[in-house]
This record gives structure tokens, sequence and C-alpha cells, in this order.
């Protein structure tokens, strides 16, 4: 349908300032950690706050206080599992990847990279985005826990 009422648009117009305004304040007092780049772990958390949020701007069997409720126990637990990984190394195991080494003195390592679903042509435009034409300029490449890659260059 097009159009139902006046008062359901009124209702996502109050519900959706409210929600979004609550989010904002929850996500500032969690902390910069909640909005770092993302490993696995976050881009979860984030989809279910994007998710979670959309339930309730449309859904009119979620009130407010629930939804902001969902919210908070959201980045509550995001903060938890944050917290537990930094001082507890089995948690941090559990929720973190580990970086790898992509390519070490100039030679690929293709059985690390069949294992991470990385290509040469992929490591090379790393490379290329750091300004070294040939891998043998570079000491390393790895790839880190958010899936970007760091380029450590030869001493000249």
């Amino acid at each position: 349908m097009f159009f139902d009422s006046w008062n359901d648009l009124l209702r996502v117009l109050l519900v959706g300032i409210c929600a979004y305004v609550a989010l904002v304040v929850l996500l500032r007092v969690s902390g910069k950690r909640t909005l770092t780049k993302m490993n696995a772990f976050d881009l979860v958390v984030t989809i279910a706050l994007g998710s979670t949020l959309a339930t309730i701007l449309l859904s009119r069997e979620v009130s407010l206080a629930e939804g902001v409720l969902a919210l908070a126990l959201l980045i509550f637990l995001q903060f938890l599992i944050t917290w537990l990984s930094s001082r507890w190394r089995a948690v941090h195991d559990l929720v973190a990847s580990e970086a790898t080494l992509l390519l070490h003195e100039g030679e690929f390592l293709h059985q690390t990279m069949r294992r991470e679903r990385v290509n040469e042509q992929e490591v090379r435009q790393a490379l290329r985005n750091h300004g070294i034409d040939d891998p043998a300029d570079a000491r390393a490449v790895v790839m880190e826990t958010d899936g970007s890659f760091s380029i450590i260059k030869k001493r000249s």
C-alpha cells in the first residue's frame, strides 16, 4: 500500500527521532571501541543495531522503550565482550581473528593466501596502493583482523 494514515507517518517520524537520538547517546556513552574498524564480531553487532533501529521505526508491535532497551542491550554486550577480550586471551581468541602474513621478503605465501581466500592480484594491488611496484621491495604484507592490508616496506 502507498499510504495508510497520517498517524502512521507521525509515529515513524516521532519514534524515529527519539530512537535515533537514543542510539547516538548510547553509542557516545559506550566509547570509541563500539565504532572502531570492524572485525567479524563488530560487523554482526553493527548489523544487529541497524536491524533493531529499523524494527523500532517500522513495527507497531515494538514500543520505543522496548527498542531503546534492545539497542542498549546490544551496546552493553558489545562493551562487555570487548572489555573481557582485553583482559582474557581466551575471550579475545574466541571473538577476534589474528593478523596473517601474506608476503614475506618479497615472496608470496600462497598456502596462507589460499586459506585466507586472497589472490596474488589483491596483494599486488595493495602494494601498488602503497607505491610499491615490485613485491621484492616489500618486507611484508599483513592481512589485518579487519580484512585490510598493512604493508611494511624494506628499508632503503
